[in-house]
């Protein structure tokens, strides 16, 4: 089954920014689904809607909180502008655009017919409308009855009117964005000074789970939580995270213990056309699922140990190479050792980092980072002063994928500072690395004295390059060439695909 990042590097060259930002919005987009009675489509443009080309759903999400109006699978269809409309007038005006309009859904047998509104909300990064969300509601949701489903709309709207602006969702951090309550576990709206407008049922049985004996309506929620939380310092970590949200500062996500209950709490500013309009707390009790968690620390922290013992062995097997190259006369077999202790380190060091990490992913710029300054050592022996830098950023990749990708790096860039330099020559490497949707673009650039006449990359017999070869082909499914540079040096250009062409 396509993923969203698959369909984004197949439809659009979308910049890294906005794939990222379309990522984070389908992320949270249950929860705009569930506050709307609503299912939601994501729209790109397969070209420029300007000349005609149609829009692609590339992602679709049904509530939980009402029957939903596409039982059909949208993912990977196509759509005219005559199927459409209001997607592409959102696409080039920027504005919100609302319809009514006839749908036919498929029901348990037979299809039935749907009257149904139809909204076109602009995903804007910046000043740029990068995809649509289409948010399609059964006609019926639209007569509010009950105070739960006016205080679920009204949030909706705020959150779409503010994905419209470009001002959510937010970037979070990642530590602690592995878990969400979703409305239905319990649903708070907050007026601009704090106080409880309206609590769900589900959200004010979790804070009697807490210790709270009266009704949450009216209450500061701020100053009520913080009264029934056992630890002192999350107790004021709550306030302040509510008072910030309440200050048109980003939400976050907290864990907090009161009287054997574990509660997980969410804020999210309300900030429609950039007007601070309160704030929005889920509620979900997570103390039965922390149990069944604690059984699984034990296997994760097994598996970390093993990537730690595993980088433990290369350092010393790399030690040991390095030993034996100080006793060593014989200037092939030092550079070979030498070669052998930096490739040794490099897998090290990936290790080091899935060692650290808990969902088997690889921050390729921290590991670069951390490589910069052994590849600056070796630099001082075979020249003088040679600066390795980074520019840009190469992402996150898994734990396969990173290991002949660093491989790649290191010997590109050691491959730079051997022999685009003359010995006692200062000079500059650098890493450039661009992201989008289908690819991730390295240069590694030096101000040297460029290639020598006749080489040719497939004709080399250089191992160094051999390896890369082998690596970025068999491995990475990508491509690498070396050019002469834009004014002086040479530019190793990698490409690696993402997505779909990864071939994942």
């Amino acid at each position: 089954m396509s993923t969203l990042s698959d369909l984004l590097a197949e439809h659009t060259d979308l910049p890294g920014a906005a794939v990222d930002h379309l990522q984070r919005v389908v992320g949270d987009w249950q929860l705009l689904s569930d506050l709307s009675f609503a299912d939601l489509q994501l729209w790109v443009g397969a070209g420029p809607v300007t000349d005609g080309a149609d829009v692609v759903c590339v992602a679709q999400c049904r509530p939980t909180t009402a029957t939903t109006v596409h039982s059909e699978d949208l993912v990977g269809t196509s759509a005219s502008q005559a199927d459409h409309p209001q997607v592409f007038e959102a696409l080039t005006s920027g504005a919100v655009v609302r319809v009514d309009t006839e749908a036919e859904s498929a029901g348990v047998y037979h299809p039935r017919p749907v009257h149904a509104v139809r909204e076109a909300i602009p995903v804007r990064v910046g000043t740029d409308v990068i995809a649509v969300l289409g948010r399609d509601t059964d006609i019926a949701r639209s007569k509010i009855r009950s105070d739960l489903e006016q205080a679920y709309m009204a949030c909706a709207d705020d959150l779409c009117q503010m994905i419209a602006d470009g001002t959510f969702p937010v970037l979070e951090d990642r530590t602690g964005s592995h878990s969400s309550p979703r409305a239905g576990d319990g649903f708070i709206r907050l007026d601009t000074g704090g106080s409880v407008v309206y609590a769900s049922p589900n959200a004010v049985s979790a804070y009697h789970r807490m210790g709270l004996q009266s009704e949450l309506a009216g209450q500061d929620l701020a100053l009520t939580t913080r009264s029934l939380i056992t630890d002192p310092f999350d107790a004021q970590e709550v306030v302040g995270d509510i008072q910030a949200a309440l200050a048109g500062k980003s939400g976050r996500r907290m864990e907090v213990e009161a009287r054997g209950a574990t509660v997980l709490l969410r804020t999210l500013v309300l900030r429609p056309r950039g007007e601070l309009a309160g704030a929005a707390v889920l509620v979900r009790d997570v103390t039965e699922v922390k149990r069944r968690d604690r059984a699984l620390l034990s296997k994760d922290a097994t598996i970390r140990e093993i990537h730690h013992r595993v980088k433990n062995n290369l350092q010393t097997v790399a030690a040991l190479l390095r030993l034996q190259a100080r006793r060593t006369e014989n200037p092939e077999a030092l550079t070979a050792l030498t070669e052998s202790v930096r490739r040794v380190t490099s897998i090290a060091s990936v290790h080091e980092m899935l060692s650290m990490s808990v969902d088997e992913e690889v921050d390729l710029d921290e590991v670069v980072d951390r490589l910069l300054p052994i590849m600056a050592d070796v630099a001082t022996v075979h020249t003088a002063r040679i600066k390795v830098r980074r520019a840009g950023s190469l992402g996150v990749f898994s734990a396969e994928r990173a290991t002949p990708l660093v491989m790649v790096l290191t010997e590109l860039v050691q491959n730079a500072i051997e022999h685009a330099f003359d010995a006692g020559e200062n000079g500059t490497v650098t890493i450039r690395s661009e992201r989008s949707a289908r690819w991730l673009d390295v240069i590694i650039s030096d101000d040297g004295r460029g290639l020598p006449e006749g080489f040719s990359l497939e004709g080399s017999d250089r191992l160094g390059l051999q390896i890369v070869r082998t690596l970025v082909t068999a491995e990475l499914g990508g491509s690498i060439g070396l050019h002469p540079g834009t004014d002086v040096g040479t530019d190793a250009v990698l490409r690696v695909p993402l997505g779909r062409r990864a071939g994942r």
